[in-house]
């Protein structure tokens, strides 16, 4: 029984949930009569909700409409519609609107409506005062209590019969705007009104003007009045009177004031008339105005005044305007058509006039310092007038000029500009210089005391000299400096370095090295460096020539390494060459040392081998050897002796030949007188003959001379005839064949 009321309860919420289905179509917003609507007409903003249910069940819509984003009315209604009435509409009723529609659970928007509520509502102004005076102001305020802003106010002041005069006020957050008018001199009716504006829909829309407001304007004085004494044929000299005076209501704080060309003259506070006395001057005609101030309010009168000339300004001359210094100036006064007045003479100055003297004229010798501008005073009945100012100049001699180089010294670099400076010492500006180059003009300069010119067209051969002259209104004329003479400095160019011997140098040997440049001006300081793990300077001379030459006289291994010059003039700019590199090698002798302590003890240790191989050879074949041996020395000589008569030169590689009679000659016999002088040396050997007709061995004793030249030179006599180890050896195996020889050094004359 449970399990069934369990399924009909199922069954039935089911069904329940089943009738509560519904879905928006859409929603809808409408406005009514029309969405262009005029001010102050009713207005209805409708929003209709369609929706479909799945039963007729009855269901809570919740309605939002918005006007501009903002929320202007809601409501909850069973009914699928809603109406937001407006009984009056205005101006700030227009706007964009929607409508949101909620119900159970589910919320749908309408579309946007826009709406123009077309026309402003009238104005209001009200007036603070409506009786004022001259100098006060007039408040207005302008209000439209059922717009909203933001909102922009126009007031007019309107005269009779005249322009309205307008102010506006922009008012963002206010439905009203309070401004001030000042009452002018003149107003007396008044007319105030105003309008609205807004910005609707890209444009400005305008309300109609305000009620109309009059405001009466009282004068606190009346306009002022201006009189002059005597009123007509006023002349210099003569006594003027002015008078200025008003009627006012209160006499609290008012202020009359007498001005020509807006210069006062006068002014009196809280009296009714002003009255202002001088002696007439011509410079008193004019325009004179009277003005009247109480507060804010101001009334003036005008009147022009005529004074006639009692004399001319009196007219200064002076005989010479620039003159030289110790001649006499004269100085005259006078007044056209008037002879009997006061005069003074004046110089000026910015201190004050100094003056000089009265009188007509005045004369004097003047000099420099009496330059400057003199005027002259003449007084007639109290009046005194002043000439136009004169102005003497009066001038100095210059003195001769002199001409010099702005940097000092009377030199240029050659491609660099020349500044020159001409410059006199004395002499009244202004003064006239003039520069030459040669004959040739090349500028002129007004200046005080000195001038300067460029020179930038410097050549190398350019002879001419500088001049200039100086000038100025001293009849004195010209003065010419001396001639200056410019010289020119040719920087250096392309240093360079060599050295004699170049690249390898024996140790001790003497080097030279020359430093030369290919151009540039004398003196020239040539520095010599050698760079190795820093720079070392060697040499340093300054020459008056394009090159020198340093010798190192005993070069050492410690002078291995690079070399260069360095060359400059006045021209400070420093040349550098190319680097060489040098390198010091072991001496000829330090060689031939060497080789005698390596090469004595091989050829020694040679001959003892060789000998002692001869001497066992012959201890072991006996007399018979020997006999054979003699015989074939015997032989060999022959036949050696032989071809010396057909080849001269077997023994060329040692420089020596054998003659008929078993000499040792010297080829160089033959090289001329120069070699005569050497020293022989004879040494007498024994040479056994083997007689091919006789037995046994006849032993004899030839002698046999061989002759040693000593050269004068070793090094050039050791490259020309070499006498090396093997010839040596050769020339002794052939002796020792022959017969042992018995070496005995004893020296020979020729």
């Amino acid at each position: 029984m449970y399990l069934a009321l369990l399924v009909i309860f199922l069954q039935c919420s089911e069904l329940y949930t089943q009738e509560k289905v519904f879905t928006f179509n859409k929603v809808e917003i409408k406005v009514q009569p029309s969405f262009k609507v005029k001010n102050g007409d009713p207005m209805s903003i409708v929003c209709h909700a369609d929706i479909s249910k799945s039963t007729d069940f009855q269901l809570k819509h919740n309605f939002t409409i918005f006007k501009d984003g903002k929320v202007v009315f809601t409501t909850v209604s069973d009914k699928g519609d809603a109406r937001y009435e407006i009984s009056v509409a205005r101006s700030s009723d227009t706007g964009v609107y929607e409508c949101t529609v909620e119900a159970g659970g589910k919320t749908k928007s309408s579309n946007s409506l826009r709406v123009w509520v077309k026309g402003m509502t009238k104005p209001i102004l009200t007036v603070e005062k409506k009786e004022v005076l001259e100098g006060e102001v007039v408040k207005l305020r302008c209000e439209l209590p059922e717009e909203e802003p933001p909102l922009y106010f126009y007031f007019w002041k309107t005269k009779m019969n005249s322009t309205p005069k307008e102010k506006d006020v922009f008012e963002p957050y206010r439905n009203f705007s309070v401004v001030e008018f000042a009452v002018e001199e003149g107003d007396n009716i008044l007319q105030f009104d105003c309008f609205v504006k807004r910005y609707v829909q890209s444009e400005f829309e305008s309300s109609e003007h305000s009620n109309k407001t009059l405001v009466t304007v009282r004068e606190p004085f009346i306009k002022p009045t201006l009189s002059v004494k005597p009123s007509s044929n006023i002349t210099e000299g003569d006594r003027i009177q002015f008078e200025c005076s008003t009627v006012v209501a209160r006499m609290r704080d008012i202020e009359i004031i007498l001005q020509k060309n807006k210069t006062i003259l006068s002014s009196v506070r809280d009296e009714k008339i002003l009255k202002y006395s001088a002696v007439a001057t011509l410079e008193d005609s004019g325009e004179y105005l009277c003005k009247v101030e109480q507060g804010k309010a101001s009334k003036t009168t005008k009147l022009n005044v005529d004074v006639s000339e009692l004399f001319p300004k009196p007219i200064l001359s002076a005989s010479m305007n620039k003159l030289d210094e110790n001649k006499e100036l004269t100085l005259s006064c006078s007044v056209s058509g008037f002879r009997k007045a006061n005069f003074s003479i004046l110089r000026k100055n910015s201190s004050g006039d100094i003056w000089l003297k009265n009188s007509r004229n005045l004369t004097m010798r003047v000099n420099v310092n009496d330059t400057g501008s003199y005027i002259c005073k003449a007084e007639v009945k109290g009046i005194v007038k002043e000439s136009k100012p004169v102005r003497i100049n009066v001038y100095a001699p210059v003195s001769k000029p002199t001409l010099s180089v702005v940097s000092g010294l009377p030199e240029v670099v050659l491609g660099k500009p020349l500044r020159l400076i001409c410059h006199s010492a004395m002499g009244t500006p202004p003064i006239t210089f003039t520069f030459y180059k040669g004959n040739e003009v090349k500028k002129t300069v007004i200046n005080d005391t000195y001038a300067t010119f460029l020179d930038e067209n410097i050549r190398q051969n350019d002879k001419r000299g500088y001049k200039c002259d100086a000038k100025n209104n001293h009849s004195s004329g010209v003065k010419t400096s001396n001639i200056l003479n410019i010289t020119v400095i040719v920087p250096i160019r392309n240093a360079s370095l060599g050295s004699v011997p170049y690249g390898v140098v024996e140790d001790g040997s003497e080097t030279a090295f020359l430093c030369s440049v290919n151009e540039g001006s004398w003196p020239i300081l040539f520095r010599i460096f050698r760079k190795t793990d820093r720079e070392v300077l060697l040499f340093e001379k300054s020459e008056n020539a394009d090159r020198v030459v340093w010798r190192k006289e005993a070069m050492n291994r410690q002078d291995t390494g690079t070399y260069y010059c360095m060359a400059s003039n006045r021209a400070n700019v420093d040349v550098k060459s190319h680097p060489i590199t040098i390198s010091v090698i072991l001496a000829s002798w330090q060689k031939g040392i060497i080789a005698v302590f390596v090469l004595i003890p091989i050829a020694g240790a040679v001959i003892f081998t060789l000998w002692w191989f001869l001497w066992k050879k012959k201890k072991a074949k006996g007399p018979s050897m020997e006999m054979s041996g003699s015989a074939l020395a015997t032989n060999m000589t022959s036949e050696k002796l032989a071809r010396q008569h057909n080849d001269g030169d077997y023994y060329s590689g040692s420089g020596y030949i054998e003659d008929s009679e078993n000499h040792m000659k010297s080829t160089d016999e033959s090289k001329g007188p120069d070699l005569e002088s050497a020293e022989v040396e004879y040494t007498e050997v024994e040479v056994s003959t083997l007689d091919p007709h006789r037995a046994p061995v006849q032993k004899g004793t030839e002698t046999v001379y061989s002759e040693i030249r000593k050269a004068n030179n070793a090094l050039q006599r050791k490259a020309e005839y070499p006498f090396t180890l093997g010839t040596w050896c050769r020339i002794t195996w052939q002796h020792h064949e022959k017969k042992p020889a018995h070496f005995g050094a004893e020296p020979q004359g020729h």
